[in-house]
């Protein structure tokens, strides 16, 4: 099958074309023509798919069609990583297309894009938080969204962001195209789906199983030898941009500094950060400036690099759905890759629920040379705290008792010159 048996409107296949696609993946090839069908789609798919063109190419051939200037399409993402990917991916495909396209997010100045709204474009790419600000705040007029689509609605779940998808519904109008797209489907997301969505068509593209481009393999270590053993496989494996995962946001920063000190060129990516910072470092590893990226899962949906080589688990996710969203970084657009999973003896229950999913065992591998015994450094002693002394209050001395000697009276004062013993002003002539 070919992009052109879509028969889309010519603009939008101009931007097909520009971008390379030729052929389209099965998302895609099962989606578009639900989606420019006008039918409600749930899409299982994992990271990596070619879902997000699958929603936007019908979306933008449907905009040709209709008035300018107005929000005609709403897509909610939970990251702002992933809002900014799609945002992109939209105005490259509808560069010819005239239609415009808006990214709202929380961690900017929010003016811009109440200018922006202002302004008037067709397509909001926004995250719910600040989505819901400018609804309170009525900068955003959402009464003529003809398109919704909830994209990792998983994430959004996992993340909390349920409470805030039900009030933004309640802004739209009750006759819209709905589209829900999720890597899994959790019962949570069965009941969202049951809410939203209309006799839905439902497209299921590999949602358990691992992309079939990358190999997988363990190596078991101590957790205080991780960071020796991932320089020493960097040092042993040919690698072309390497996308790290750590559990915490502290770590990313730490192992960050220390493959910088190591001499990698290499970023973290974590929430502390502000979003130019954020942005800065997603750029510099999508150009190639960084070779290494340090992240924490906030940014498993967010980063679209195509030329990620490797993926390694610096610390074992905690489901085995997280481990997908991981390691769909890697192995895309028919590319290969390698997911690298860190193991402790204290992960290794992990490590049986992933296989459980994928119905086979990964691959075991050590490092020759690497010294797998060396001793944990001993933990530096806590000194004991000590408890300051109370402050003791002493008694204020008891006022002295007044003496029974009668006291002399006191001198009547005569009256400043020029003033009357009342304190009325008096005109003294003496003076010019």
């Amino acid at each position: 099958m070919k992009f052109q048996e879509f028969n889309l409107h010519p603009k939008v296949a101009a931007g097909v074309d520009a971008e390379g696609y030729t052929t389209p993946t099965p998302i895609q090839a099962q989606g578009i023509p639900s989606v420019m069908a006008g039918q409600d789609v749930m899409g299982l798919a994992q990271t990596g798919t070619g879902k997000t063109a699958a929603f936007a190419l019908p979306i933008l051939h449907r905009l040709m069609q209709g008035k300018r200037g107005q929000v005609r399409a709403l897509i909610v993402a939970p990251t702002r990583e992933l809002a900014e990917q799609i945002h992109v991916a939209i105005s490259h495909l509808g560069k010819q297309t005239g239609l415009r396209s808006v990214t709202i997010y929380g961690g900017v100045n929010i003016n811009p894009q109440k200018n922006k709204l202002k302004s008037g474009v067709e397509i909001v790419v926004a995250c719910p938080g600040r989505l819901l600000d400018h609804i309170n705040q009525g900068t955003i007029d959402l009464s003529k969204v003809e398109v919704l689509v909830l994209d990792e609605a998983d994430q959004m779940f996992d993340m909390g962001f349920f409470p805030d998808i039900r009030r933004i519904l309640g802004h739209l109008p009750k006759q819209r195209q709905n589209l829900l797209f999720s890597a899994t489907m959790p019962p949570q997301i069965r009941k969202l789906a049951a809410e939203v969505l209309n006799q839905p068509d439902t497209i299921q593209v590999d949602t358990v199983a691992p992309a079939t481009t990358v190999k997988h393999a363990l190596y078991p270590v101590a957790q205080h030898l991780k960071t020796a053993l991932l320089l020493q496989l960097l040092r042993h494996t040919s690698t072309e941009s390497v996308l790290v995962f750590t559990r915490t946001k502290h770590r990313a920063k730490r192992l960050g500094l220390q493959l910088e000190k190591a001499g990698y060129k290499s970023a973290s990516l974590q929430g502390n950060l502000s979003q130019n910072r954020r942005q800065e470092a997603l750029d510099g590893f999508r150009d190639g400036r960084f070779q290494i990226l340090v992240a924490t899962d906030i940014a498993a949906r967010g980063i679209d690099v195509s030329q990620i080589s490797h993926v390694v688990n610096y610390d074992i996710p905690n489901t085995p759905e997280t481990y997908i969203h991981r390691i769909g970084r890697t192995g895309r657009a028919a590319r290969t890759g390698d997911a690298f999973t860190l193991v402790s003896d204290d992960e290794k229950g992990l490590v049986k629920a992933i296989e459980k999913l994928f119905g086979s065992t990964i691959e075991r591998r050590t490092i020759d040379g690497f010294n797998y015994h060396e001793a944990a450094p001993p933990k530096q002693p806590q000194k004991p705290r000590t408890s300051k002394p109370k402050k003791v209050t002493q008694a204020k001395p008891a006022p002295p008792v007044a003496s029974s000697k009668p006291r002399r009276p006191r001198r009547s004062r005569r009256p400043a010159a020029g003033k009357t013993s009342g304190g009325g002003v008096v005109t003294s002539a003496g003076r010019s």
